[in-house]
């Protein structure tokens, strides 16, 4: 239906060492940079401001009545604005579409349409970087995924601290998982600037290449990954993590009444179809409304929305969804 196949070409010579070596130099040089959030999270502010992202759902699954974040946490009282892709391919999101300067300056403007458009919720930029991405290649590992070098993590890092953002490092596993994938970036998210995104369309259980078939998370394996960053946020004292965790269709993720949430980490499902308003509002109704986790996502798409007869909706056109989104990703 929204399946979008995102590869790229070509594979680096690099060991599972030397990428995990490379990202403890990186951390152990990074001094924590100061990222506007919450302070100490009110329980009565934190349970208002979750009301009211529920909209007219309230009263009915929307809010979730979910345990109060610890301190520090981002969500719901800032709104995420979150540019998409990676530096090496135009194709897979608008990060690898421009060059810096001008990449950021298109974020900086989206993230000042949020503002004009929301009053009462201030926006926040992110950069959404896609770190370990499915590829046609089996790779040596034979599993369908490549690790970005270290040096490109670090790019988006060190861009996201000049926007005073926030950095999601996304997570493609190919015929990988997530045991696997997620302790190789351990050292980068105990950066309090750093989260995390999971991504089912491209986690390939059936054993399938990515790009066949949609890919699968179980709620046993959201769980796992709320879990690691859990213990990241009490062995670092760290401010809460955000989990992101893209969908459009009903298999991608399967038992999420399953899914155990926990003060250290705030979950976003991201309703990540492209299409027609109408045909985003459906999968939006579908997915996020009837199915809720925690915190609502919503992605638009600068050129597919385009293409597959739809448009760019506007900050205002999303304000009216049920839930209202507190994180929005241009791709």
């Amino acid at each position: 239906m929204y399946f979008m196949l995102l590869f790229l070409i070509g594979c680096f010579n690099r060991s599972e060492d030397s990428f995990v070596q490379s990202t403890i130099n990186r951390v152990a040089g990074t001094t924590k940079d100061s990222v506007p959030v919450s302070a100490e999270v009110d329980s009565l502010a934190y349970r208002k401001q979750t009301q009211l992202l529920a909209g007219s759902s309230r009263k009915h699954l929307w809010p979730v009545q979910d345990p109060v974040p610890k301190s520090g946490a981002v969500l719901p009282f800032k709104r995420v604005i979150a540019f998409y892709g990676n530096f090496y391919s135009s194709r897979m999101g608008i990060l690898g579409q421009y060059p810096k300067d001008e990449m950021l300056s298109r974020l900086h403007k989206q993230v000042s349409e949020w503002e004009k458009a929301d009053s009462l919720i201030s926006a926040i930029p992110a950069l959404h970087y896609i770190a370990v991405t499915a590829q046609s290649n089996p790779g040596e590992s034979g599993t369908y995924r490549l690790r970005m070098p270290a040096r490109e993590i670090n790019k988006a890092i060190d861009w996201a601290q000049e926007l005073k953002g926030l950095v999601f490092l996304d997570v493609q596993v190919g015929l990988s998982n997530l045991q696997t994938e997620l302790p190789l970036l351990k050292p980068y998210l105990k950066l309090a600037e750093v989260h995390l995104g999971i991504d089912p369309e491209f986690s390939m259980k059936s054993g399938k290449r990515p790009g066949t078939s949609i890919g699968t998370y179980d709620a046993d394996d959201i769980n796992y990954a709320i879990g690691f960053l859990k213990q990241i946020v009490i062995e670092n004292q760290l401010p809460p993590k955000i989990l992101v965790i893209h969908r459009f269709t009903q298999k991608m993720l399967t038992n999420y009444k399953r899914i155990k949430l926990c003060p250290e980490v705030q979950v976003v499902i991201n309703m990540d179809g492209f299409g027609s308003p109408a045909k985003k509002k459906g999968t939006y109704q579908y997915f996020i409304y009837q199915q809720p986790v925690q915190f609502a996502g919503f992605k638009v798409f600068y050129k597919n929305d385009h293409v597959t007869g739809g448009r760019v909706m506007k900050p205002e056109e999303i304000l009216k969804l049920n839930p209202i989104p507190i994180y929005i990703q241009y791709q």
